[in-house]
């Protein structure tokens, strides 16, 4: 655990430069806007380690998959999100010196980012060895109203000389993806060249041919006066520059502003795409880089008016779940359904930038909640529009008759992840699917979308999980062999408990479906029967077999559900057991050891419990809880919120809040030293989760609301608001109330602690409620 940060509720601040925490700080200070993404590299010059990355929305490249042993059904390529053309570069030089922080003395320094406003902050003196010395201060930011869009202010004075100063602005599309498989560059340069007061350059990709255009303005002011000193252009193959040369004083101001346009053949035809980027730069020059950061604030105030958690009494909580909060509204905007959410978003090239069930499984609820309906039901669209991809996949691994497996991995819908355990084995993905269909249901009320689109993907799961059970002699039950769970130290496990339900529970909830669409949209059932070639009879005969006789590992003595079979053949050690200096274990002991371990990476059993705790009685969620979570080593950036939710659940404010701050401040104190690779963008949808259905105790019961909260010692309130079924509700929980209130007029019925109650139009309901 790295703490070297500090900061209050709204700001994150690094207050002395430290070369080892640079590539934490790159991560943790990136900025996005849905769209596109800029690790906090720095502008000037920087030859100390650093990942310098910027990423687009859906701009990626098949790097060719990289394996010892290949095997049938493997992917021949791994996505990549494609590091783009820079438009962030500034080098500076006095007479022969370049200022470059990792071979000068640094001091004064800050970086902050201000996370009520979106914008990067940076402040320091550096000084040559010959003892002169400038003071820089920076802004930064990437318009969340105009998303194709970035800007700098850069401001450098003379702290203790006059003389000859240089300045070059430039573009670089000389770029590579620092975990390229082969190190092979991703880029072809196209073009170049300058267009009045702009400068450009144009790429493509190789092999998926995106097009992309990066081009900038720039001016200068001295002590703010208008800039009088035009810059010298250049253009040449991948890099634009604009050069400044002057004379300056010791004491004077020079400003720069440096504006980017950044489009793509996403979305623009590729031939326009200069057009369109130089059309972009013009409005935005006239509108000036002051309005454009009030344009850009004003968009950050209204989604932190709908999104923001509010803790009162604990700065440390507070500051957490603020900045995952920001890191989650600047990485998906839903303004995209082409789009979804990886692992890392914009802050670094870990997991490829690619689609993970992650999204499903955690991100959605997020974005139902703090966003309209349509956002949510993009996030499901995108998969329905990759079904014809999942049944691919399906085929290349043997299965038949329209039976879908979506991928561990992809960008379009094809797998391209190739660990055998992974890619093979951990179906449990295909269930994450189902359950956000649902998810989305029972909160939106849409059981429209069932209708037009879910039920088909169901059918497709549902005709997988069929035939990936074989039926046991032994047993006379059906099992599934051969998987990975949740928890990724155990692999090629038999009846891994969380991945039979999940199928189980599929199976099931499409048989409902499948009656519910029958009985109120006939026409289109009979459109789904014809066009998935589906047989009810005899498919759902075979699907009712099945749910009803699979078998569920257990151990009636301990009164627990067996994350698989055998695993308490294992040796029991818990996890704080191991010792500090061999975690995380992934990258200190061998892969037999942990295979052979009782460890636990992520909940497993109990992310089923989370999922379906309402078909399990509180003693029975008590008992797998005491059990696994000791085995637990929280070393995958998903676990904790699981258990912060059920440790709430079963009343333990002391367990939950412990397991809070891991999540919440996973990457702001590095726990589990990985940070310079990006930050855990999709935990952090799990940590709002640990918040609000964790210490808010918020569930969807019956079509209806439920809350039953439970407060952390140090808190003294807890407030936030949700989505539900087109109503907006704001929620205050103290030590001994809650209060509700709805921004429309309709009548809602809300349950706490058991009790039923109704909100009235924009009438306050308060109940008192020891939390």
């Amino acid at each position: 655990m790295k703490r070297y940060l500090s900061g209050d509720e709204w700001n994150i601040e690094e207050r002395e430069f430290k070369p080892e925490h640079h590539p934490n700080s790159e991560s943790l200070f990136s900025l996005g806007n849905g769209h596109m993404g800029q690790r906090a590299n720095f502008e000037e010059t920087y030859s100390g380690p650093s990942l310098q990355g910027n990423y687009l929305a859906g701009v990626y490249y098949p790097d060719k998959t990289r394996v010892g042993w290949w095997k049938n059904g493997y992917p021949e390529y791994f996505a990549r999100v494609v590091n783009a053309p820079q438009w962030i570069g500034i080098r500076i030089f006095s007479g022969e010196n370049e200022l470059d922080l990792y071979r000068m003395d640094v001091s004064e320094f800050m970086r902050k980012l201000d996370m009520k406003s979106g914008i990067l902050h940076r402040s320091f003196t550096a000084s040559w060895p010959d003892g002169t010395s400038v003071r820089v201060e920076t802004q930064r930011f990437l318009s969340m109203s105009r998303r194709e869009l970035g800007a700098i202010r850069y401001r450098l004075t003379p702290v203790n000389f006059s003389g000859e100063l240089s300045a070059s602005l430039y573009l670089e599309g000389d770029v590579r993806n620092q975990n390229a498989n082969y190190r092979e560059k991703f880029w072809k340069p196209l073009g170049h060249g300058t267009s009045g007061r702009y400068s450009w350059l144009t790429s493509r990709t190789k092999k998926t041919g995106f097009e992309v255009c990066v081009a900038m303005s720039t001016r200068m002011r001295i002590n703010g006066r208008s800039d009088t000193i035009a810059p010298d252009r250049e253009s040449k193959v991948n890099f634009a520059a604009h050069r400044y040369r002057l004379t300056v004083q010791a004491g004077e101001t020079i400003e720069w502003t440096k504006l980017a346009a950044v489009t793509t053949s996403r979305d623009h035809p590729a031939d326009q795409l200069v057009q369109q980027a130089c059309n972009l730069l013009d409005r935005a020059e006239k509108t000036g880089f002051d309005d454009l950061k009030k344009e850009h604030i004003n968009w950050w105030n209204r989604k932190w008016d709908i999104s923001d958690i509010r803790i009162e009494g604990d700065l440390s909580a507070q500051q957490g779940i603020r900045f995952n909060i920001f890191h989650l509204n600047q990485t998906y905007t839903g303004h995209d359904p082409r789009l979804n959410i990886g692992p890392k978003g914009f802050t670094g090239e870990k997991y490829g930038g690619s689609t993970y069930w992650d999204t499903e499984a955690y991100c959605l609820p997020y974005y139902l909640n703090t966003m309209d309906a349509r956002v949510a039901r993009n996030l499901l669209l995108y998969r329905y529009h990759q079904l014809d991809k999942a049944i691919e996949n399906a085929v290349k691994l043997g299965f038949t008759n329209g039976a879908a497996l979506f991928p561990m991995v992809t960008m379009t819908g094809e797998e391209c992840h190739n660990e055998w355990e992974i890619t093979f084995e951990e179906i449990h993905r295909n269930g994450a699917i189902a359950y956000a269909i649902f998810n989305y249901i029972r909160h939106t009320g849409d059981r429209q979308y069932l209708v037009e689109y879910g039920l088909e993907v169901l059918i497709a799961l549902s005709r997988f999980w069929a035939q990936r059970v074989n039926f046991s002699s032994s047993k006379q039950q059906f099992v599934i062999l051969g998987v990975t769970g949740p928890n990724e130290y155990e692999n090629n496990v038999n009846n891994n408990w969380y991945t039979n339900l999940i199928a189980v529970w599929t199976l099931n909830y499409t048989l409902e479906s499948l009656e519910y669409v029958q009985k109120n949209a006939p026409r289109r059932y009979e459109e789904i029967l014809k066009r998935t070639h589906f047989d009810p009879q005899r498919e759902t005969a075979r699907w009712k077999s099945v749910a009803d006789h699979t078998y569920f590992p257990e151990d009636k003595e301990l009164g627990i559900f067996l994350q698989q079979e055998g695993y308490l053949d294992k040796e029991q050690i818990l996890s704080d057991e191991v010792p500090e200096q061999e975690r995380p274990v992934n990258q200190h002991w061998s892969w037999d050891r942990i295979l052979r371990s009782s460890l636990i990476k992520q909940a497993d059993v109990l992310q089923g419990i989370y999922f379906f705790e309402s078909y399990f009685d509180l003693d029975t969620i008590r008992r797998n809880f005491d059990f696994y979570e000791p085995r637990t080593l929280h070393e995958s950036s998903l676990s904790p919120c699981v258990h912060v939710i059920l440790a709430a659940k079963l009343r333990r404010a002391e367990k939950a809040y412990q397991l809070y701050l891991r999540t919440s401040r996973l990457d702001l104190d590095d726990y589990n030293n990985e940070v310079g690779e990006g930050c855990h963008i999709t935990s952090m949808a799990g940590t709002w989760l640990s918040v609000i259905e964790g210490f808010g105790g918020m569930r969807v019961v019956n079509h209806h609301l439920s809350f039953n909260p439970l407060l952390p010692e140090s808190w003294q309130s807890l407030r936030f608001s949700i989505n539900f079924r087109g109503n907006r509700i704001r929620i205050i929980i103290t030590r001994k109330q809650i209060e509700l209130t709805a921004a429309n007029d309709e009548e809602v019925t809300i349950q706490i602690a058991n009790q039923t109650f109704t909100l009235s139009g924009r009438k306050p309901l308060q109940v008192s409620f020891k939390a």
